[in-house]
């Protein structure tokens, strides 16, 4: 599914093409993709506050097997299961690279954005940007770990959250609803509460459903302020709301590649004062998947699945900007 131009993913602009196989250089591997998850960067992509390298094959949550090998390919074996994600390409070099926050790379190149990714039957990536899948997981269930799981734990580790600490959650979607998984494991004692778009809508039935301490809608009191917060909704206001709830000390992480929308204006001494925090989550990197991946299989996190054929990509998108279905969707291809 191939994307030409920046567009509204309301004008369903992904168009289902024959490409050639990619051809194999040095340590690079192909893999046969069985399935890739969705995620709303790729709305970001479509719409062009991400822009990305055009035409574009989209796609950065990726499972499948290994078809065929680089000549100097070494890592892997034919027929191994592993997954892509949104890191594929980082210097090694620079400083960022050697401090581990290869994230921060210059040379930093994303999968279904800079290159080609997930939305496809085939994708070559050098064999250091693969992870072994575990076997507890179904390849549609691993698909969203490789970018809303990873990334909602680096955000996780972010926070600074404390055992017994409560925590916001603003947004209960692909990548919060395998956040709050995470905490229950490893903050048994913390609470979580859920804020979403409006009451009823589907992410809160979900958040209710799992246990949630308190569910919400943004702009609502809750019952006491939070220590920690992560935000990962596309719009601006739950920035405004989470820093007005957030304790003194607290801390706010924003989760999201772009936002839709400006965020509104932040009043010093209502938002920020008592020396509460901003911080954002830029890209991930390979550490953050490794350890992720590993967690995940203990816990074990089961992300809540919609899957839809490939063809049906854009169909999905657009349900996904939507809010029209809970947890995380997935293209299920071959």
């Amino acid at each position: 599914m191939v994307l030409k131009q920046i567009s509204r993913v309301e004008d369903m602009p992904l168009q289902l093409e024959e490409v050639p196989k990619p051809d194999l250089q040095s340590n690079e591997i192909l893999v046969k993709i069985t399935a890739c998850g969705i995620c709303r960067t790729e709305i970001d992509e479509i719409e062009g506050r991400r822009v990305p390298k055009l035409p574009i094959i989209l796609g950065h949550e990726i499972v499948g097997k290994i078809e065929s090998l680089g000549p100097w390919a070494k890592k892997f074996n034919l027929g191994d299961r592993v997954g892509i994600a949104w890191i594929y390409h980082v210097c090694g070099q620079c400083t960022f690279c050697l401090s581990g926050q290869e994230n921060l790379c210059d040379q930093f190149k994303a999968t279904g954005c800079d290159v080609n990714g997930g939305y496809a039957e085939y994708i070559k990536v050098k064999e250091d940007f693969v992870y072994p899948i575990p076997e507890k997981f179904d390849d549609s269930h691993a698909a969203p770990l490789l970018c809303a799981g990873a990334i909602g734990y680096r955000a996780l580790k972010l926070t600074g959250l404390k055992d017994g600490e409560t925590i916001g959650l603003f947004g209960f979607g692909a990548s919060a609803h395998q956040v709050f998984q995470l905490i229950r494991h490893l903050y048994p004692k913390s609470k979580i509460f859920v804020f979403t778009r409006r009451k009823g809508d589907a992410p809160s039935v979900l958040a209710k459903e799992m246990g949630a301490d308190w569910v919400g809608e943004t702009g609502e009191e809750p019952p006491e302020k939070f220590n920690r917060a992560i935000d990962t909704t596309p719009v601006g206001r739950p920035v405004i709301e989470a820093l007005k709830h957030l304790s003194k000390g607290g801390r706010l992480v924003i989760n999201v590649i772009r936002k839709e929308e400006l965020i509104p204006q932040i009043i010093y001494e209502q938002h920020l004062w008592y020396e509460k925090e901003v911080k954002s989550v830029a890209n991930i990197t390979r550490k953050d998947v490794q350890e992720f991946l590993k967690i995940a299989a203990e816990v074990p996190i089961i992300p809540e699945i919609r899957e839809f054929k490939l063809e049906e990509a854009n169909k999905a998108l657009l349900m996904l900007k939507r809010g029209e279905y809970r947890g995380a969707g997935v293209l299920k291809i071959g």
